[in-house]
Parts: C-alpha cells; sequence; structure tokens
C-alpha cells in the first residue's frame, strides 16, 4: 500500500483472515465461531470486519449494545447476532431487526419476556448467561428454578444458548480457579438442559480459553482480540497478525536549542540541541496524555522515536534527534512495529484500550 499523507487506521483483512483460519485450527470440526465486533470491531469497522468474516463462513457474532446489532443489518449482515449487553428500552428494535439477547439477570428476563409478548413473538432465541465468578453479568446457579418457572407454560421463548465468561483465562497461575469456573458452568448446563427438556448449546471459551482450555470448547468459542491479532500470550503472538495499524505524518520539525521546553505544561525540556516533529493526531484521536513524556515510542523510517512532552487534542510531538526525516514522512504510530501491544505496555495499560479508543474522526483504509 502506498506511503499515508494523513493519519489513517489502515485494515488488513487478509491479516483478519489469517488469524481466522488459525484460531479455527485450534477447534474441533463441528465447534462454532463466534466473532466478537463490538465497539467497533475493536476500534476498527465492524461492517468491514462482519462483511469479511461472513464470507469465510462464521457462525454467530456477538456485539455490546442493540445499536451495533442495527449497524450491522443495515449493513446487509445477515449471521446470527449475540447482543451481550442489552437494555430493556431497545428491546423492541433487537427483536424487529432479529437480534438475540444475553438475558443476565431476573429484571432483564422478565422485561423482554414482556417484550415478546407486546411484539406477537413465539419461540424467540436466546442466550442466558451465568455467572461463575468474574462477577460482572449473570444469574447465579441458584437462579436455575427461578428462570424454569417463569418459563413454565409460555411458548414466547427457545434457549438457543447457555453461556459463561471467564475471568482469567490467559493466566497460568489461575488455573485452578478457571478450572472451577469450567466445572462449575458444566453443572449449571447439566441442570438447565434437564429441567427444559432439550439440548441448549453451550460456549465458555474466550479468544485466551480457545488456545489454553481446548478440552472445554463445548459447542462454540467466542473470539475477540485474537481475531485482531493478540492472543495475549507472548508465544502466540507472532502467531497472528496485527489486523489495525495506525499511521500518520510529520507536519513540521523543530530546532530545539538547549533548555527549551515542548509543549502545554512546558512537560519537556531539552537538554541539548534537538530535532522534533509534530504529527496530526492526538489524545481526540485515541493516543492518550498516559503515552506522553516519554513512555511511548513511534516508528520513524524504521527507527524509534519517543513521544515527548504531553500529548495534545490533535498534536503529539515526538524527539527525531538523529533519525534522518522530512516533514511529509510517515509514521507508524502502531501495526507490526511497535505492535499495539508493545505501544500500550510501554504506558502501562493493554491493547484493547488503545485500539478500542481510536476516534471515528480517524480516516479508515482497507487492504485485502
Amino acid at each position: 500500500m502506498p506511503k499515508t499523507s494523513e493519519t489513517v487506521l489502515e485494515l488488513d483483512l487478509n491479516a483478519l483472515e489469517h488469524n481466522y483460519h488459525y484460531l479455527r485450527s485450534k477447534l474441533n470440526e463441528d465447534t462454532k465461531f463466534l466473532a466478537v465486533v463490538k465497539a467497533y470491531a475493536y476500534g476498527s469497522d465492524a461492517v468491514e470486519i462482519a462483511q469479511k468474516l461472513e464470507t469465510l463462513g462464521i457462525d454467530y457474532f456477538a456485539v455490546a449494545y442493540v445499536n451495533e446489532g442495527v449497524a450491522l443489518r443495515n449493513a446487509g449482515i445477515k449471521t446470527s447476532i449475540l447482543v451481550l449487553h442489552p437494555q430493556p428500552i431497545n428491546f423492541d428494535a433487537l427483536i424487529r431487526n432479529s437480534l438475540e439477547p444475553s438475558l443476565y439477570s431476573p429484571k432483564i428476563l422478565h422485561e423482554f419476556l414482556e417484550a415478546l409478548k407486546r411484539n406477537n413473538q413465539k419461540d424467540y432465541p436466546v442466550h442466558i448467561k451465568f455467572n461463575t465468578g468474574l462477577n460482572r453479568l449473570g444469574f447465579w446457579e441458584n437462579d436455575i428454578d427461578y428462570i424454569i418457572k417463569q418459563l413454565k407454560g409460555r411458548d414466547e421463548i427457545n434457549i438457543t444458548s447457555i453461556f459463561s465468561h471467564l475471568a482469567a483465562s490467559e493466566d497460568f497461575n489461575e488455573k485452578p480457579f478457571t478450572a472451577r469456573q469450567i466445572e462449575s458452568f458444566m453443572s449449571i448446563a447439566k441442570e438447565m438442559d434437564a429441567n427444559l427438556g432439550y439440548q441448549t448449546q453451550k460456549h465458555l471459551l474466550n479468544t485466551s480459553g480457545i488456545l489454553n482450555y481446548p478440552e472445554a470448547q463445548l459447542d462454540m468459542v467466542r473470539s475477540g482480540i485474537g481475531l485482531y491479532g493478540f492472543g495475549n500470550d507472548m508465544d502466540i503472538d507472532p502467531e497472528l497478525k496485527p489486523v489495525a495499524s495506525l499511521k500518520t505524518i510529520i507536519s513540521q520539525i523543530h530546532k530545539i536549542e538547549p533548555h527549551e521546553t515542548v509543549g502545554y505544561n512546558r512537560g519537556f525540556t531539552s537538554d541539548g540541541y534537538r530535532f522534533t516533529a509534530t504529527l496530526p493526531l492526538g489524545h481526540a484521536d485515541g493516543i492518550g496524555r498516559q503515552y506522553g513524556n516519554g513512555k511511548a515510542f513511534v516508528n520513524v523510517k524504521g527507527k524509534m522515536a519517543p513521544i515527548i512532552g504531553n500529548v495534545c487534542m490533535d498534536m503529539i510531538m515526538i524527539d527525531v534527534t538523529g533519525i534522518d526525516c522530512k516533514e511529509g514522512d510517515e509514521v507508524v504510530v502502531f501495526g507490526n512495529n511497535p505492535t499495539a501491544e508493545t505501544f500500550a505496555a510501554n504506558a502501562n495499560t493493554i491493547s484493547y484500550e488503545l485500539i478500542t479508543a481510536i476516534s471515528q474522526r480517524v480516516k479508515r483504509l482497507i487492504k485485502e
């Protein structure tokens, strides 16, 4: 792809395809694959990502909120879509767009039953989420009798799946905790099926679960971050390819004299003659202030240049002393080098936070 002339987020759909096939290779032939495309597909472009995955034969999508699912339907996505955190105010829109809710509490179950009755729906597909230790969303195991009682004599709902979420599947120090979560979920699923009188699909594993607990893949697995190129494991990351690369250009170069300062609050003081470059992106684009003051580095002509001073709303300044560069040259903020994981780690955060924060004002370029 030609060098950029503006700030862009380049999306490599070939990398996405590679990651999909790599993760698929870890599954049994009959295990379904759910792709998590919430938060603009982890800060990229949900429609482009979903369309590509649909051509690859993905079995399910998941989003966080109803409006994300509606956007995919409006773009022509036909594959089933699980809404992980639906709100009652959006239930009618959810039903109109054939989205499938996660029901995670007595209140949500009651209100969705009422919405189905209001919309004259029968056998509507839903997913029941159980809390096995993450303590975020989900029914408890002792809620099973309540759920069965609420559904008795009613035909509005068809439970498509039962699922839960592992809290620390990437951390081998937490293997005993994860094992207890898996055991708890299996007990819940068995009791639910016995009470329902029919078999539901079960899914529990996220990306790290797919890689570390293949024996618990059950009927379906869910992957988000892995599809976008990160395995939460330094041994796995080389097997995956980053989908998103944030690139920009040098707007201006300054020669800074000794003891001069750069940026707001005089965040950087030069210890000698230095050359600085100003880039057209800032915390309004998702590169927060935590990356400034020498914590994170960008790639200029193959060399690492630190971000100096405080990150501004629309600009960051970097130290390019000793780097043969000029105004208009391309700068890689993250991609293959540095990766989003490396860039984020330098500021004591994670790739998830960095890539999902990239502003929608940054132009997306599709590479395939």
